[in-house]
Parts: structure tokens; sequence; C-alpha cells
């Protein structure tokens, strides 16, 4: 068989398991344009090192959008895949809570890295460093920047793989987005996503309640519910409550003009419960930490958000409790968003990822407009986009979307 050269432009997660693919019978060249391959996978690690989810086959395929875009590639290496190959670089991994998987205690993100690169290396992986690309010419043809060297770079096949726009630090800027537009590839404006919600607190929220957080709390927008941890911070919300439920804020503030977050403090119990906790009693306002076991952020948002009679009343309290309304003015800015959507439009591609108009070129990772919530979700998409396009690249097939 003869040995392709292949180029992956690019060294994030999806970059690296594709060299790893291919390496094993072709020439790979991995053109980084950071001094080091991995650097937002670093960062992800800083925050609870979450490879992938524990959800497996179409269960797992299901949390991606849009479903028929990453479905092929999911089920072809999914969770129990992923888990399998970091095995076999000596990565062990664990099923943490929620189903998220993470690395074995004491097992740090830049040690995950290195096992990687090790492998690479053994496969005889080539790094170039400091080389960025910066367009294709007339010809269509790569244009790389290498230390101050504008050179075009030849090769059999190509793979894209830079990123979205958010964490711009580490090189995924989105300004690649341009050069595929000049060449007929239709993209979409970046947009936020699994990032926090601007709310216009009243003052005494910001001074008094910034940074603690809402524990066990439900949260629903336009008929999406979602359970988990909110933090009250300067601007808003944010947490793990939130970023799963922005997809259809971000719907309702493009469509309506506007959109609201309805937060139940006490998801395990009915109305008619926290009722038979007041009875016929008369209560005061006072105690009603005491009574509904409420905190004092809590509390104060609650009377943030309610008239005086309501607040007051205790019945009316208790539907407060279960369903307090709060407006969302927008989303945080890209620059501060854990993933994006947005970048090449899916129907610019093959089932295989590459271009329909360009076929040696193929483009994976958050580039795409794909979208995914936290939990592992991000990194497992991003891994299973470049075991994909890898795969077709050494089947030698061009699957058409």
């Amino acid at each position: 068989m003869i040995k392709k050269n292949i180029a992956i432009i690019g060294g994030g997660p999806s970059a690296l398991i594709a060299a790893d693919i291919l390496s094993k019978q072709n020439s790979v060249t991995i053109y980084e344009k950071n001094k080091a391959v991995g650097s937002k996978f670093l960062i992800a690690g800083k925050g609870g090192f979450n490879l992938t989810n524990s959800l497996a086959g179409i269960e797992l395929a299901n949390k991606y959008t849009p479903k028929e875009f990453m479905k092929d590639a999911i089920l072809a290496f999914d969770s129990k895949a992923l888990r399998e190959w970091f095995s076999e670089i000596g990565i062990e991994t664990f099923v943490g809570t929620s189903g998220r998987v993470f690395p074995k205690k004491g097992i740090k993100p830049a040690e995950v890295l290195n096992a990687i690169k090790n492998k690479l290396n053994s496969q005889n992986v080539k790094f170039e460093y400091e080389s960025e690309f910066v367009g294709f010419d007339e010809n269509q043809c790569i244009k790389m920047n290498f230390n101050g060297k504008l050179k075009t770079l030849l090769a059999d096949n190509y793979i894209f793989a830079l990123g979205g726009a958010s964490w711009s630090i580490t090189g995924s800027d989105g300004k690649w987005k341009k050069y595929f537009e000049e060449i007929g590839v239709n993209t979409i404006p970046f947009e936020s996503s699994n990032c926090g919600v601007n709310i216009n607190w009243e003052s005494h929220i910001i001074k008094n309640h910034s940074g603690k957080p809402l524990k066990n709390i439900s949260v629903s927008v336009g008929g999406t519910v979602n359970k988990g941890e909110a933090v009250i911070t300067e601007y808003g919300l944010e947490g793990n409550v939130i970023y799963p439920l922005i997809p259809e804020v971000r719907k309702l503030l493009k469509n309506c003009g506007k959109a609201n977050i309805i937060i139940d403090f006490k998801p395990e119990n009915t109305i008619a419960d926290l009722l038979k906790k007041v009875g016929s009693k008369s209560v005061s306002s006072k105690d009603y930490g005491k009574i509904f076991n409420l905190k004092r952020e809590q509390l104060a948002l609650i009377k943030s958000y309610s008239t005086k009679e309501e607040y007051l009343s205790s019945h009316s309290f208790i539907k407060k409790i279960k369903g307090l309304e709060i407006k969302v003015e927008s989303l945080r800015d890209i620059e501060e968003s854990i993933s994006t959507i947005g970048g090449i439009d899916v129907e610019e591609l093959n089932q295989n990822f590459s271009l329909k108009k360009y076929p040696k070129i193929y483009c994976i990772g958050e580039m795409i407009n794909w979208d995914a919530p936290t939990g592992g979700f991000l990194l497992q998409g991003a891994f299973s986009m470049g075991y994909y396009s890898a795969k077709s690249i050494v089947l030698r097939k061009n699957i058409p979307y």
C-alpha cells in the first residue's frame, strides 16, 4: 500500500487522534501555530478533566446537534471506544458523578497529553510548531506562515482542526473563517454556547451574594428543564444547570427578543408538600428560611423578584419557591464561553467531514457548526470526528452526506 502524505493543521484533540489513526499507515505532520499542541486541552483540564461521558451508542449520539450530522461519527467511536483508546496509551479512567468520565485520580492533564504525544512520536508523526494557516492561494492551495516565512503546503489530504472562537488565548480565535469564505465555503457567525447568562441583578444581590452557589435546583426555559447547580455572579448566573439550557435561551433571544429562566428551588417537593409545612397557621416571613430550608441567597433572590404582597403571603411565596421567573438580558461573550456554535456550515461537508467542493480537505472539531452540552460530550465529539475522518482516509472512503 502506497503511503499518503497527510497534513493536519491544528493540534487539538480531534487532530491528535486523527494523527494516531493515520500514522499507522501514512506519513503525518501536525502543523500548530503555537509552540506546543493541546493548549485548550490543558486549560479544560484545570476545571476537572472530564474526558467523556459514560453514555454510549445512540444514547450518546442523541446529545449532539445536528443529530444526523454527528451520529455516524459518534456511533463509530463512542465513549467506550475512547476509554479503550486511553487505556491503550496508559491512561486509565473512571466514571464519576453524573456519568462523567475522568482520568484515574492522580493523573494530571499534562500526563494525558504527554501519553498521546508519546504514542504519536513512536509512530513517527512530525510536529511543526509556529506554523500558522494564513489562507489559500489562487489555486486553492494552502498557505502557511512558518515562523515568518510564507510557504505553500502540499499533501495528499489535509485535515483542518482549528477550533472555534472561544478561549482565544489557546489559539482558537476563529480568524480562519474568512479564508474558507474566500474559496466559496459557507460559514455561520460564531455564537456563545455552554456559557453564563447576563441578568440585571439589584445591587444588593451582587454585593451580598455574588459567588454563592444555588445547589440542588432545577431551571427551565421554554419547556426544557435541567437539574443541577448554579453560581450567582456579578453579571448573572453560570453553572452546570445553566449550560445545557443555552441553546433554548439563545433561540428565544434571537426569535422573540427576550428570554426568561424559571428556577425551582425545591424540585423534589411539590407545592402541596410545601403547603403542609405551613398548614393553617400564620407564618412570618422571618421564618421562611427555617420552615422551607432556604439559604439567605435563595431568600434574597425570591424577595428581589416578588412584590411585597407576594413575599409576605406564605402561599404566594411557595409558588415563587417552585417557579421564580428571572429575565435573561443576554448570553456571555464568546471569549468567556466554554464552546461556540457557528463556523463551517454542515451542509458544506460530506458525511466523513470532507468538504464537498474540495474532497481532499477535511474539517473537524469545533470549527464546524455543531453543539453539545458539557459533561464530557464536547471532547468526545472532537475525538469522534477525528477518528471518523481519519478512518475514511485510511479506507479511502468519500461518503456523501
